[in-house]
């Protein structure tokens, strides 16, 4: 058996940890076939039009040039249910930074020389841009993100808040925010005698190849994607983006390899971005503290070419027990890039504006914050009437009470200070959805006693190499030195992108499966192994995917402290700490890095980081990272990250949740209660920037 350094949940070093340190990994840009050029896009400097011409005489004639790829010139695409991906089909203008033309040269340099040098001429038509100067344009769309109904509604939601003793009716307002992994959004194409490879930086290399074989008419067997190294995603590598696909285009259309990396200035307007949301929160409740109604209303933007909801309102559906319930979602299309997929979408707007909300019902009940979550906790969820396959919220919030300290606070806002500095602390819930796809997986005995794991998962970072053999050799009985991973290309069974928090859950589960095959086959065996080895495979559809009876979530409780300048308005983050009830972890030293990393992008949603739309040009301001400010390791000296024991049966074989999105999910609304409790201020837009929070003071 595995020994119990070996065991699933030890917390056994990334396999490829030194590859990437030494540079021996190779990441999708650095991949540089014989003949390799190099691509850079040229983007639209208008909102909403028609190119009427392009000039490229001026860019042909630059030394190393080898093309200027337009609409007229560029290879035809066949249909495709992304619109996003139909580049260089025509001469629409649907928003700025859209790619009216590409420049490939046998240098970086040169493309980029290129792609400046040419001219655009455009016929522009009237935009609109800002979705505050919108909102009377708002519509319900049929469903929010991951199918969630637009609006659910129980009982008399506005009947019973108009009758509640103690009320809140308030409103917070979040900005656009930018992915920005480390890695920025690249790949590498070459053709050779009618197939197509392609190297990307993609969390889901099977759907990068479907998206490929539809738009180039070819079968999938005749495309590969490479995505064994990827430096980050946050959601935004989640699905095909332009890039690949433009990197394909110019290989066909000069006939060499090409290499193209989107500059990080562009990634806003090409891969997505965390759209803006406006809430509306109306809690009432006794004077005792008990719900008796949650409304929360949403609106966000979209483009006018993809409709995209951020589903920001569900997790309302999921926290509070409460007989009258509404949420709702609006959005209005406007002549912005389309908004996509950020770490925990939905989640991570929806729940600082329901926390934050729930912060001063609390406040104004003059109850403790901990015990009012803990009064209104749900015996079912509140929107399915499902039981919890397992529900230990409130085994968070007493177990980050103590860490924390919390039976120590003085609950009067603004009453601890030194100098200048007034301090505090919040409080807040978090929730995340247990998401899990079908997948496939093999595994292989060879007569040296090696185990070889095939499947095509995505490490972006995660540690999945690790896991997953943590995952083969507990379900084998051996160590987890006898076991090797092989994933990241197309060709190896196929899996779904890591993505939503679902790719260790899914993976893991054909992994198990397939190990569990192939020890029943062993001992069944008599004899050597033949010199292939012995091979087992696993398929879970029909199980991965069917539907549960019970409502599967992980939960986790955010403690803040901070320190608030009470005469400039800066806000210092002290301390963090989240407790986590994700399942069993299945390695300690990977799931922590995991959490403290979702806790740190959260202290940057509160803190630091904002897009903004210019409304003359509909261009994002200050996307690059001199303009969007992430944290670094001094804006926190503490984070604490732990979890729970939690055994739930039922999830998977392994009893695992996701863990990669529910860290930023309670992060900013805990932060932003802290600087309430600090001051007595209250703002209820982010990020707490300085002015904002020294105009309240």
């Amino acid at each position: 058996m595995a020994t119990q350094a070996n065991a699933l949940g030890a917390p056994i070093e990334r396999r490829e940890g030194r590859a990437k340190v030494t540079g021996e990994a190779l990441y999708a840009t650095e991949y540089t076939p014989p003949g390799c050029a190099y691509a850079w896009p040229v983007t639209a400097t208008v909102a909403r039009g028609r190119v009427t011409s392009v000039d490229t005489g001026s860019a042909l004639g630059l030394p190393g040039v080898l093309a200027v790829i337009t609409p007229d010139s560029a290879p035809r695409l066949a249909g495709t249910d992304d619109p996003t991906l139909a580049l260089l089909q025509d001469a629409r203008v649907p928003h700025h930074g859209w790619p009216v033309a590409l420049a490939v040269a046998e240098t970086l340099e040169a493309a980029r020389a290129a792609a400046e040098a040419v001219r655009v001429v455009y016929e522009t038509e009237p935009h609109a841009a800002l979705l505050d100067e919108n909102l009377a344009d708002a519509y319900q769309p049929d469903e929010a993100n991951g199918g969630h109904p637009a609006e659910r509604r129980q009982g008399d939601p506005e009947g019973a808040f108009a009758g509640a003793p103690v009320t809140v009716d308030v409103r917070y307002r979040l900005p656009p925010l930018f992915n920005h992994p480390m890695e920025p959004h690249g790949a590498t194409a070459l053709w050779h005698e009618g197939r197509l490879t392609a190297y990307d930086t993609s969390q889901g290399a099977d759907a990068v190849r479907a998206a490929l074989a539809e738009l180039f008419a070819l079968p999938e067997d005749r495309v590969t994607v490479v995505s064994e190294h990827v430096g980050g995603g946050f959601g935004s590598k989640g699905t095909p983006r332009p890039h690949v696909v433009l990197a394909a285009m110019a290989s066909l259309h000069t006939g060499r390899p090409v290499k193209l990396t989107l500059p990080r200035g562009r990634l806003a307007e090409l891969v997505g971005h965390r759209a803006p949301t406006r809430h509306r929160l109306r809690l009432g409740a006794e004077p005792d503290g008990t719900l008796v109604s949650v409304m929360h209303e949403v609106t966000t933007h979209t483009s006018r070419i993809k409709e995209f909801v951020e589903q920001a309102a569900v997790p309302a559906r999921v926290m509070y027990a409460a007989e009258n319930l509404l949420t709702t979602h609006q959005v209005a299309a406007l002549d912005v890039p389309t908004p996509s997929w950020m770490r925990a979408p939905g989640e991570a707007p929806g729940m600082y504006a329901l926390e934050s909300a729930v912060d001063e019902l609390a406040h104004a009940l003059g109850m403790d914050p901990i015990e009012f979550r803990v009064r209104n906790e749900p015996r079912e969820e509140p929107d399915s009437g499902r039981p919890f396959s397992s529900r230990h919220l409130v085994e968070c919030l007493r177990e980050g009470a103590r860490r924390f300290g919390w039976s120590d606070r003085d609950p009067r806002p603004g009453t601890r200070r030194s100098g200048p500095w007034l301090s505090g602390t919040g409080v807040a819930a978090a929730t995340y959805p247990v998401l899990v796809s079908p997948s496939r997986a093999t595994v292989t005995v060879h007569p040296d006693g090696l185990y070889v794991v095939r499947i095509n998962a995505t490490d972006i970072g995660t540690g999945a190499r690790t896991v997953l053999a943590q995952v083969a050799a507990e379900a084998l009985g051996v160590g987890v030195e006898e076991v090797r991973t092989e994933i990241g290309t197309t060709g190896l069974p196929r899996a779904p992108l890591a993505g939503g928090s679902s790719g260790t859950a899914s993976w893991g589960w054909a992994v198990h499966e397939a190990c569990r095959s192939l020890s029943r086959q062993l001992q069944e065996r008599t004899g050597p192994l033949p010199p292939e080895g012995l091979t087992a495979s696993a398929d879970t559809k029909g199980s991965a995917d069917e539907e549960s009876p019970y409502a599967r979530h992980a939960f986790g409780a955010h403690f803040a402290e901070v320190a608030v300048d009470a005469d400039t308005g800066e806000v210092r983050v002290r301390r963090l700490l989240g407790v986590y009830a994700a399942g069993r972890i299945l390695n300690e030293r990977t799931a922590r890095s995991q959490f403290i990393g979702g806790m740190v992008m959260g202290l940057g949603m509160a803190l630091t980081e904002r897009g903004s739309v210019d409304a003359a040009s509909g261009a994002f301001i200050g996307s690059d990272l001199a303009g969007y400010h992430v944290p670094a390791h001094a804006d926190v000296p503490a984070v604490e990250a732990h979890w729970i024991d939690e055994r739930d049966e039922h999830l998977n074989p392994m009893g695992s949740k996701g863990i990669g999105e529910i860290g930023i999910v309670g992060t900013a609304a805990a932060i932003g209660n802290a600087v309430h409790h600090a001051t007595g201020v209250r703002c209820r837009e982010l990020p707490l920037t300085p002015d904002r929070v020294h105009g309240g003071l």
